[in-house]
């Protein structure tokens, strides 16, 4: 008999219940990838050919498992249940899902466990941000247990049933479509059917970010015994799916366009009983989605009623192909994306003020959980990266606006009201801070300047700063955050490396390697330039500004700390990637003293010593701006963790 209830296996997967009881352990939901294959008649036996060196049941699981504390069990289904967890070995949650390996003595377990494993191995090679991971695999005698990463947030079904007209708007719908026709667009490239897909599949985290879950559910569950119609969900799956027929990529694109189109129109237009009544309804067409909403774009109606012909010929031939035809005018995904993180907000608040008063009702002491990846702080608070670029910023810009409104003569109680009003703006929006000591330095420039004279290095100064806050000051806060902390340092200092450094090991935390160079290469010689010019009480013309970019120490300190800053960012983003795949701490030795080290091998070049003194007094400047850019490094890992951010592939 098939099951048409796999939806309500993932309905609750993301709501807050009871902990779960510590007597077990349960598993949690994920995804399995399904091959890209002719399917087998119904009733047909399911085989794959069992993994070599099989261990003895149990012996994967109890070793497996023990590493996993249970926190709470989110769903229970007809074939398993999920459940939160947390990893004591590397401190974060994953969720499992538990499998029973046999069903109603339809199959053997051993042959539903090579099926699990096969599906799992399949699912673990697709990496892809719009696809949950898999983590890990074992079973035991009666159960196979996915360990996945874990998503916080709900599923797209508890976003429709929670909303206002159970629909989307045309932003929600771009993004939860953009993402998912890349994540099927991906499994397909890779031999990798989904064939379950449905609004209880898709979940959205915190930050609207879209990611697809189950692939190769389908098989496993029809190979375990569970529901006909090879394991997909009524009223989702195609025709050629329904009669257990051949299937491909047109399958999928069926089924995610019978997603979209309940997501716009409120109505799932083939949900049946049975599988007949979803076949006569296929048969019978949809309501043209014009019909319910007026304003849809042409195209993307024409995209959803070519994808759901009931003749697999007449769709797309690919994934991609419905994409490109259903998206074009159809919204904004990243409005979408802020759109979706913003009533997930709303629609989770009233749980966690309930559950919060509660525990203090209770007297209960709120449990507060370290997690490695997101830091003391980060654990704490998910604002807490942004807080600190901000505070960076709003003490760089700060001193910085005090250097260039000195020079420019203004009284000191303007000036320090001035700078003030300047750090309090860019700590709120760092991209606005770097951009204000950039006009600053230029209006200085020209105030005080000769005008033939002050011309060419304000335009120079504008065109390098203009094209790299196009490119990173705008889109990367911590980018502007850096920028603006290596002018404020070496304004202080008068120095280009002696606090820089400083400078790069923050950039090479908080940035990719590209953006945090290029952030150094042009910081070092425009602080210099800076300098140059409030000493000179705000001249600097040509030939002034052509000699100070000369001297050897400003092109050194420019480029070994642009690559100080690249490479800590390298080994630390190696670093994030090592403890996730729990290879230990050796790239965090080398990305926190990459920085003291370059910065003491330059001060020690840029500096000759002459005298003894001199020799000790250069050392300990050295070693002590050395020790400073290495400290820094590991207080960022210690209090925001070793997660390594990354900039959007949306950027516009």
């Amino acid at each position: 008999m098939i099951k048409s209830s796999l939806s309500g296996f993932y309905h609750g997967l993301y709501q807050r219940t009871i902990n779960a009881p510590r007597t077990s352990m349960p598993l949690f939901s994920h995804h399995n990838p399904s091959r890209r294959t002719v399917a087998p008649a119904p009733g047909a036996a399911v085989t794959h050919r069992m993994p070599e060196a099989v261990p003895a049941p149990g012996a994967m699981a109890s070793s497996l498992l023990k590493r996993y504390r249970p926190i709470e069990t989110r769903a229970t289904g007809g074939f398993g249940s999920v459940e939160v967890c947390m990893d004591t070995r590397l401190q974060r949650r994953v969720a499992i899902k538990r499998i029973p390996l046999a069903a109603e003595l339809s199959t053997t377990p051993e042959s539903t466990r090579a099926a699990a494993l096969a599906e799992a191995r399949t699912a673990s090679m697709l990496q892809h941000p719009n696809i949950v991971s898999v983590i890990d695999f074992t079973y035991d005698a009666e159960y196979a247990y996915l360990v996945m990463e874990y998503i916080d947030g709900m599923s797209l079904e508890e976003f429709l049933s929670g909303v206002d007209g159970s629909s989307l708007t045309y932003d929600e719908c771009a993004a939860i479509a953009d993402a998912l026709v890349q994540a099927l667009a991906h499994a397909h490239e890779n031999g990798v059917l989904h064939l379950d897909i449905k609004p209880a599949n898709v979940l959205i985290d915190h930050n609207g970010h879209v990611k697809l879950t189950d692939f190769g559910m389908a098989t496993l569950t029809s190979a375990a015994g569970f529901g006909g119609a090879r394991g997909g969900t009524i009223g989702y799956m195609p025709p050629e799916q329904l009669r257990g027929e051949v299937v491909d990529e047109r399958s999928d694109i069926f089924s995610l366009a019978a997603v979209l189109y309940e997501s716009l129109c409120a109505t799932a237009p083939f949900r049946a009983g049975t599988p007949a009544d979803s076949l006569r309804r296929i048969e019978k067409g949809v309501i043209y989605p014009s019909s319910l909403l007026a304003d849809i774009p042409e195209n993307a109606e024409e995209a959803l009623l070519c994808a759901l012909d009931p003749d697999p010929a007449q769709r797309m031939a690919s994934m991609q192909e419905f994409g490109d035809w259903f998206l074009p005018g159809l919204g904004s995904p990243r409005e979408g994306r802020r759109s979706l993180a913003r009533i997930i907000a709303q629609l989770t608040s009233d749980d966690t003020e309930d559950a919060e008063q509660g525990a203090e009702e209770g007297g209960r002491r709120r449990v507060w959980e370290l997690d490695p990846a997101e830091g003391y702080l980060g654990s704490r608070s998910p604002k807490a990266r942004r807080a600190v670029v901000g505070v960076v910023s709003a003490l760089a810009v700060a001193g910085g606006a005090a250097a260039i409104l000195g020079a420019m003569g203004l009284e000191a109680g303007a000036v320090a009201v001035a700078a003030l009003a300047m750090g309090v703006a860019s700590g709120i929006a760092p991209q606005i801070g770097s951009a204000l000591l950039a006009a600053g330095f230029v209006t200085m420039l020209l105030n005080a300047t000769d005008l033939l004279a002050a011309l060419p290095v304000a335009m120079g100064v504008c065109a390098l700063f203009i094209g790299w806050w196009y490119v990173w000051g705008r889109t990367l806060p911590a980018a502007s955050a850096a920028l603006s902390a290596c002018l404020a340092l070496d304004a202080a200092t008068g120095d280009p490396v002696v606090l820089a450094g400083a400078a790069a090991a923050f950039a090479g935390y908080f940035l990719p390697p590209v953006p945090a160079a290029a952030t150094l290469a042009l910081g070092v010689p425009f602080a210099q330039l800076l300098i140059s010019a409030t000493r000179a009480g705000g001249t600097l013309a040509v030939d002034t500004a052509a000699r100070v970019l000369a001297r050897p120490e400003v092109a050194a300190g420019a480029v070994v700390l642009a690559l100080a800053a690249a490479a800590t960012s390298l080994a630390l983003a190696r670093h994030a990637r090592n403890m996730r795949e729990s290879r230990g701490n050796a790239m965090l030795i080398v990305g926190g003293t990459l920085p003291g080290i370059m910065v003491v091998l330059l001060l020690w070049l840029a500096n000759p010593m002459e005298n003894a003194l001199v020799a000790t007094y250069g050392a300990a400047i050295a070693i002590g701006a050395g020790a400073l850019s290495s400290i820094i490094i590991f207080i960022c890992v210690y209090s925001l963790g070793y997660r390594k951010d990354m900039p959007e592939g949306d950027r516009p």
